[in-house]
């Protein structure tokens, strides 16, 4: 329940961010870079992550956080000793303003080629305008997509390579990735969720998204089907970033960032609440329609 109250409050709260608010500060606080496991490296910052996956040649970036989070990004990449010219495609998980806020910026310094689903890579298009949920009322610098993805697509540089898994519900295009990183001769499976969360939308009769119960169910059911020994997601809390960060330091010869088994209960955590929250709907809606046809 945490991970989808910090959602619901980013959402919520770009004005306070523009205004220079200490919380949207301390979200956007800057983390030093790391590498999570194998060639999947953190360089995002506190609340909104992004994360490079890197190979000898050249590397995908995936997310750009808010606007702001954009400089931070790029210093992350050259601290690591990587150089963010060789970012080659920029990847999202979703279009919304704290993790496609960067992207055009990264995009400028990097000269990478954006890809992303069609209806993500539309409202990334339109810089977070139309959304289906929030209107215009989060918009980012705009950054148009040089390949449109379907699910099962690959996006590859030198031996990097990452999946495309169309996951929606959260956004019409969410897209959660997957990777195999290799570590001490071990293979293990690396998930970056999109997103499951109900940030304050309607979910009944929703003109704007006629399928978004269906979406959330398939999607839901798509999430379980995949291997996950280490789970990351856009948002540090979701998967416990710094919790986890000071775990790793206290145990030496321990990676805390693999854990079989933590992503599937998420998801099944963000099942629960996505059923409460519609079943909530359901009887809200019911009481509206015997207030109607019961009138004293």
């Amino acid at each position: 329940m945490k991970s989808a109250v910090v959602v619901l409050c980013l959402l919520y709260s770009i004005a306070s961010f523009a205004q220079g608010n200490a919380k949207w500060r301390s979200w956007n606080e800057p983390v030093e870079p790391f590498r999570i496991v194998g060639n999947v490296y953190s360089v995002g910052a506190r609340e909104v992550s992004s994360f490079l996956i890197t190979s000898p040649q050249e590397h995908i970036l995936l997310d750009g956080g808010f606007m702001q989070t954009a400089a931070i990004i790029r210093d992350n990449i050259l601290k690591l000793g990587f150089k963010p010219q060789d970012v080659k495609y920029l990847v999202g998980s979703h279009a919304h303003f704290d993790h496609a806020g960067g992207l055009a910026q990264l995009k400028q310094w990097t000269g990478a080629k954006v890809a992303a689903s069609r209806e993500d890579g539309a409202l990334m298009e339109r810089g977070g305008r139309g959304d289906f949920a929030f209107g215009d009322k989060l918009t980012f610098p705009a950054v148009a997509p040089g390949r449109i993805l379907v699910d099962g697509d690959i996006v590859s540089v030198g031996d990097a390579r990452l999946v495309a898994h169309l996951t929606p519900g959260h956004t019409k295009g969410c897209t959660t990735w997957t990777t195999e990183a290799e570590e001490d001769g071990r293979s293990y499976h690396v998930v970056f969720l999109c997103s499951t969360s109900v940030p304050g939308y309607t979910l009944l009769h929703n003109a704007a998204y006629p399928n978004i119960v269906n979406d959330y169910q398939g999607t839901f059911a798509y999430l379980k089907s995949l291997p996950c020994d280490v789970f990351l997601a856009p948002h540090g809390s979701m998967f416990r970033l710094i919790e986890k960060l000071a775990a790793r330091k206290n145990a030496v010869g321990r990676n805390s960032f693999i854990d079989v088994g933590e992503f599937q209960a998420f998801v099944d955590r963000s099942k629960r609440q996505f059923e409460e929250e519609l079943k909530r709907q359901e009887r809200v809606g019911e009481a509206r329609a015997g207030t109607c046809h019961n009138p004293r």
